[in-house]
């Protein structure tokens, strides 16, 4: 309901008046209730992998605030922050964002009255340990998706070529493993599309033990996250009918690629596909 209240607001007040209205909510809410202890909570997670949906779920629960509620849901299309964040070379680990300016930004959207303030930026996945070092504490959901899946997202909706989604498949993978191996263990929780879509009770029970302060999560309820088939729907693994959808000549071609990054494959349990039409 209240996506479509959003949006509602987007097409008929525009984006500059719905931005500016959050950022007043947020201040007459300041005014009334102290400031929780707060605690960040980041999706770290490729785009097109499910992070939208995990978002959104938890997001159900009352005592969590994301900075942003449209769309992706991602707080580096937020005014300002875009020009910062969506910038071409943002997958360059070795390009830093002015952070300090970031935070402010989102604090703006963020409800600072509820304990944990959530978000989802696809490419803080190449620079965690930096944030880190400027939202204390910070906790990380290391999330990642069936890689052929990831594919045929990247070619479908961004006109990738089978071999140029593999090789960006595979970055963001090496990402997942460097944050698995990096950040404190006690600040990150590794959980996977599949987990999330085929056993969504024990994945909710692992984020809540992971930060209590999520309280009640509600995965009993259709979802807006966006989807190939455009519709709002229920909590299911959608990797097998995205698989099923390339061609065995774009398989060869992703082939390509994953056959030099068979360790990469292997540290999450995915295996080669040779052929999904036999």
């Amino acid at each position: 309901l209240m996506e479509f209240i959003n949006r509602a607001l987007v097409a008929t007040t525009g984006r500059r008046f719905y931005y500016n209205s959050i950022i007043v909510k947020r201040k007459l809410t300041r005014l009334v209730k102290k400031r929780a202890n707060n605690k960040y909570l980041f999706i770290l997670s490729p785009p097109f992998c499910g992070s939208t949906l995990l978002n959104e779920v938890i997001s159900s629960s009352d005592y969590v605030s994301v900075n942003f509620e449209l769309g992706t849901r991602e707080g580096q299309r937020l005014p300002k922050v875009e020009d910062v964040m969506f910038v071409k070379n943002r997958w360059d680990s070795s390009v830093d964002f002015d952070w300090k300016f970031i935070k402010n930004e989102w604090l703006k959207y963020w409800d600072i009255t509820k304990p944990v303030l959530l978000e989802k930026s696809p490419a803080n996945s190449a620079r965690a340990k930096s944030i880190m070092k400027h939202f204390a504490p910070a906790y990380f959901i290391v999330f990642y998706r069936n890689p052929y899946a990831h594919c045929e997202s990247l070619m479908r909706r961004e006109n990738y070529s089978p071999e140029d989604a593999a090789k960006f498949a595979i970055k963001c993978l090496k990402y997942q493993k460097l944050n698995l191996e990096t950040l404190p263990q006690e600040n990150i929780l590794e959980l996977s599309y599949r987990e999330l879509t085929e056993n969504p009770e024990r994945s909710i029970n692992k984020i809540s033990n992971f930060l209590p302060e999520l309280g009640d999560i509600n995965v009993n309820q259709e979802f807006n996250a966006h989807n190939y088939k455009n519709e709002k729907m229920k909590i299911m693994n959608l990797n097998k009918e995205k698989i099923r959808k390339l061609k065995d000549h774009e398989i060869q071609r992703i082939n390509t690629v994953f056959h030099k990054a068979k360790d990469i494959l292997s540290h999450f349990k995915y295996e080669m596909i040779e052929s999904v039409h036999v």
